[in-house]
């Protein structure tokens, strides 16, 4: 039986909607309706369901969700393109590039295309750059929904903790690595060329499981009342399973994020949000 306490995302990332629908009736009655452009390749399933989920939520709050598809064949020219049409349409406020995008796709220069203005996934090197300086503004959904889990009251403070990020990716690694120490964590970002990694993982009080390898994370690399938060989103015999082996860990972590239902319902109600703050600066 577990004893880990069940860190459940959905009545968080509830009260964020909540806040943010306040937020949106107040636009609304100004005569101005957040719109975000969705840049999605037509054969990207995992995309497609993602925008889906963020469309459908969105409705429900009086935001718009322009999805804009673009061939399963199309270059780099061809999403800069996109890009730029969004850039250049007075009704968006916001724009997302799918990601990852197909190997052969220079994923630098399209997120280049994006105004910074608009980047609500904090894409673009100026908000990137903003980040690293610890002035963000706007930064990716996934490592601010982690944040949010963090900063639950279940969660001990982060302050003066030792925080370990398993993995180091653009989108939710680095980002969380410099949130976390923004917030006064002593942080080590681990990666596959990380020695003695069971080890380095274990000294930390906090860990953010990213590397996206199904069930990675054993109970062998967690220090007995730890935090766990599971970024991972693997497939795996016809169910969503994490990044950390869920059963092992909850038997010596304090408190863990489930698969599914942890950050993935914190993140899609944290882009909401981002979509609305943008707004708010441009309207």
């Amino acid at each position: 039986m577990s004893q880990a306490i069940i860190l459940d995302g959905r009545p968080v990332a509830a009260a964020i909607r909540s806040a943010v629908r306040e937020r949106v009736d107040t636009l609304r009655r100004r005569g101005v309706q957040p719109r975000c452009a969705v840049v999605l390749m037509e054969n990207d399933e995992p995309g497609r369901l993602y925008t889906q989920q963020i469309a459908r939520q969105a409705a429900d709050l009086g935001i718009a969700i322009d999805v804009r598809i673009v061939s399963a064949k199309a270059s780099t020219a061809d999403l800069v393109a996109a890009v730029a049409a969004a850039v250049d349409d007075p009704a968006v406020h916001a724009i997302l590039v799918q990601r990852p995008l197909p190997p052969g796709l220079d994923a630098a220069r399209i997120s280049e295309e994006i105004d910074p203005r608009k980047d609500v996934d904090g894409a673009h090197p100026y908000n990137q750059g903003l980040l690293m300086a610890g002035e963000s503004f706007c930064v990716p959904a996934t490592a601010a929904a982690v944040m949010e889990l963090l900063h639950q009251p279940q969660v001990p403070a982060l302050d003066g903790a030792r925080a370990a990020v398993v993995g180091r990716s653009a989108v939710v690694g680095r980002p969380v690595a410099l949130l976390l120490t923004a917030a006064n964590a002593t942080v080590t970002i681990c990666h596959s060329h990380t020695r003695n990694l069971e080890a380095v993982v274990r000294e930390a009080e906090i860990v953010v499981a990213a590397v996206g390898r199904p069930r990675f994370v054993g109970s062998a690399m967690v220090r007995p009342g730890a935090t766990v938060i599971d970024v991972g989103t693997n497939w795996v015999d016809g169910r969503f399973v994490g990044d950390v082996d869920f059963d092992a860990v909850a038997a010596v972590a304090g408190v863990m994020t489930p698969v599914p239902g942890g950050v993935g319902p914190v993140t899609t109600a944290v882009l909401l949000r981002s979509i609305v703050d943008l707004t708010e600066r441009g309207g």
